[in-house]
């Protein structure tokens, strides 16, 4: 079974212009795999500039974002590479891709980490946290997926956010149940969106 972590992927187009995307990296001994579907800005900027930043978010909401469309996040430059990564973040790896196995479906991309730093304490996720994270991947896979089984997984994954999330997990959750239910052609929500404060 293979290890995959989870972290916001940033790159550069050979204009210099950011592109910034959740994806898991795949660990492979002491290198990391990075495999984008095609098309993919991520690709094409691989192939010019061969090198990313990983990072892993401090704000769920980065993530969730993301997926939703919403990619204005703060970045600061990297420190052995040409290229930028999340400035909120827990910690950050810069890496060289050193070999590519090209695919017509998704090619691979073998970084090899030439930084690593951690810029604040890491205490753990809570389960409302977990389940953003979760959902932020269901919701890249509703082409692929029965509305059924999205809907169940999302119900279920519902249940921490009803329990434990605070308002950037509560938002992020909206973000990603409003794509959702977009995709299905659905009015009514999992979770009913929180009354405003008086």
């Amino acid at each position: 079974m293979a290890f995959i972590l989870e972290t916001i992927v940033t790159t550069l187009s050979p204009d210099g212009s950011l592109h910034l995307v959740p994806f898991g990296l795949i660990r492979d001994g002491e290198d990391w795999i990075l495999a984008p579907f095609r098309p993919s800005p991520t690709i094409a900027n691989l192939e010019a500039s061969p090198c990313f930043a990983a990072s892993s978010p401090n704000d769920v909401r980065v993530i969730a974002g993301c997926v939703t469309g919403r990619r204005d996040w703060p970045v600061v430059a990297c420190e052995k590479i040409r290229g930028r990564r999340l400035a909120d973040s827990f910690a950050h790896a810069e890496f060289e891709v050193v070999a590519v196995d090209d695919d017509a479906t998704r090619p691979r991309f073998r970084g090899r980490m030439l930084h690593q730093a951690s810029h604040r304490p890491f205490l753990g996720y809570n389960r409302a946290q977990a389940a953003v994270l979760e959902a932020a991947i269901l919701s890249t896979r509703l082409h692929m997926l029965d509305s059924e089984k999205i809907l169940g997984e999302m119900r279920y994954l519902a249940i921490a956010i009803d329990k434990t999330a605070g308002p950037a997990e509560r938002e992020a959750w909206d973000w990603i149940e409003d794509k959702v239910a977009a995709a299905l052609g659905r009015e009514d929500r999992i979770l009913a969106r929180p009354k405003a404060a008086p």
